[in-house]
């Protein structure tokens, strides 16, 4: 069976995008390239105006439109142009809203009334009308194809789309343009857009490369329609831009015939891989655009010695998670942890404690005595220290020294 969108198609959409969105860098990381054991090569996308790949598939989609001069919205014979509305609570939105506003085409962004307000307000900063509707991405989406109906719009669908497909698969063409000897494309897997268009693309250019997606285990949509697993899903995941309850049908038609394999992976790998980025890489980069290192992460032997190109899909992520990660990861390595000491209750003992600390070249965040809740004897003091330290090894050491200067220490997960 042919597929529904042609190299050609791809190609068209690389004309339109030429100028309109970046060529980003595809670069080795030389670090992580280290760290993984295989040659890994970045795919900055995070970099794009709007911070995701999304924005190819919107502007190549309203492109045509506008080249059209047409609407092709559900149930209206063809008429002029009168805007486009789209569903989104996220990196679609803004890619929409964006070229829309270049284009001078109107349009309306449906989000679910959960959506953050940063997220709202960026949206209608690119001129974008944002309707707030439904808890859910499913009644969101519901009410949009309402107004596409209701009021002639062309519906810009996040994935299963053609020409948003082909707007997505001009990734692949400047990735194999970048670094035309890559083994495998590894790319995050959500409703199936990316990998349909890069999979199209890089089967036209190299035959023989190797495909893999990524998803994750909290949302296994696509894992489980090709695989024909039964992967019990979540509610939530830090990788919110792949959180998709079904994938695309033309996606899905297209990853059976041209991936190879899809893998999951955790919550703990894709915090992992956001952390990594930021300090080896120094680029910022949300949970879906992290997926594709964290499936390198746990799977080390599966790409083993092999050229591999990840997509950083996009750099979209909320302050406070951001926040939350890094705090979690220091935790992991280490670096931030948290000790009970006990010791006898008499005056001087907490200023030998810290002193003891200190010395050892640990830093004190915070201090809290417990007196009344502990199972000590009555003249004994439990003390819970929250230390920065360099790592593993150095919280070793510092317990090694309050053991030597008489205190019971031990460290409290």
């Amino acid at each position: 069976m042919a597929p529904m969108v042609a190299i050609d198609d791809i190609e068209l959409a690389a004309g339109r995008l030429r100028g309109q969105v970046l060529d980003t860098p595809c670069v080795e990381s030389r670090t992580l390239s280290q760290i993984v054991g295989a040659q890994v090569f970045l795919k900055f996308e995070n970099l794009q105006f709007t911070a995701s790949f999304k924005e190819r598939g919107a502007c190549n989609k309203m492109t045509e439109l506008a080249e059209a001069g047409l609407t092709t919205g559900a149930g209206h014979a063809e008429a002029p142009l009168r805007g486009v509305v789209a569903m989104s609570a996220g990196n679609h939105a803004q890619g929409v809203a964006y070229h829309a506003q270049r284009l001078g085409i109107p349009a309306t962004i449906v989000m679910p009334r959960f959506t953050p307000g940063v997220k709202i307000e960026r949206t209608r900063g690119f001129g974008a009308n944002v309707v707030l509707f439904g808890d859910s991405l499913e009644a969101a989406r519901g009410h949009a194809y309402e107004l596409a109906d209701r009021d002639g719009l062309s519906f810009v669908h996040p994935y299963d789309d053609d020409a948003v497909i082909a707007g997505q698969g001009t990734v692949a063409l400047e990735m194999l343009e970048a670094v035309p000897d890559l083994d495998t494309l590894v790319v995050s897997v959500g409703g199936g857009g990316l990998i349909a268009g890069m999979a199209i693309a890089a089967r036209a250019r190299r035959p023989d490369i190797e495909i893999v997606g990524v998803q994750t285990a909290r949302f296994p949509a696509m894992v489980n329609a090709i695989q024909g697993t039964q992967h019990p899903g979540g509610t939530s995941t830090i990788a919110e831009g792949i959180a998709v309850g079904t994938p695309g049908e033309r996606n899905r038609e297209i990853v059976s015939r041209l991936v190879d394999d899809l893998l999951l992976v955790d919550e703990g790998d894709i915090e992992q891989a956001v952390l990594m980025l930021l300090e080896i890489e120094k680029t910022l980069v949300e949970g879906a655009g992290a997926a594709g290192l964290a499936a390198l992460i746990r799977h080390p032997e599966r790409f083993r010695g092999k050229r591999v190109g990840l997509v950083l899909s996009g750099g979209n992520i909320d302050p406070l998670l951001l926040a939350a990660i890094i705090e979690r990861g220091m935790v992991r390595a280490g670096r931030l942890a948290r000790l009970q000491v006990g010791a006898r209750d008499v005056p001087g003992v907490l200023a030998r404690i810290t002193t003891t600390v200190a010395e050892a070249g640990a830093n004190i965040d915070e201090v809290h005595h417990q007196r009344a809740f502990t199972m000590l004897a009555a003249q004994n003091v439990d003390i819970e220290l929250v230390l920065q330290t360099r790592g593993r090894e150095h919280l070793a050491a510092v317990i090694d020294a309050l053991h030597h200067a008489g205190f019971q220490a031990e460290e409290k997960r």
